[in-house]
């Protein structure tokens, strides 16, 4: 079940990732679907990889909020 977990976000995240143009709302997507994929590296048990999308999650909703911010 993890793994399946594991694989949603990451596709989610792929795919937020090609729309942010089209939308803030898909930044913000991208962001939630990091947070997802952080949350499947700390139950997974690889840290490293938990910790740097924890990171990419708060570089996207930095950005989402400054798209807003205009």
């Amino acid at each position: 079940m993890l793994t399946v977990f594991g694989a949603t976000v990451v596709t989610l995240m792929m795919i937020f990732y090609a729309l942010e143009s089209r939308s803030r709302w898909f930044t913000f997507a991208f962001a939630i679907s990091c947070l997802g994929s952080a949350t499947y590296g700390w139950l997974a048990g690889t840290w490293p990889f938990g910790a740097v999308e924890t990171v990419w999650a708060l570089v996207a909703f930095r950005k989402w909020h400054a798209l807003g911010v205009k």
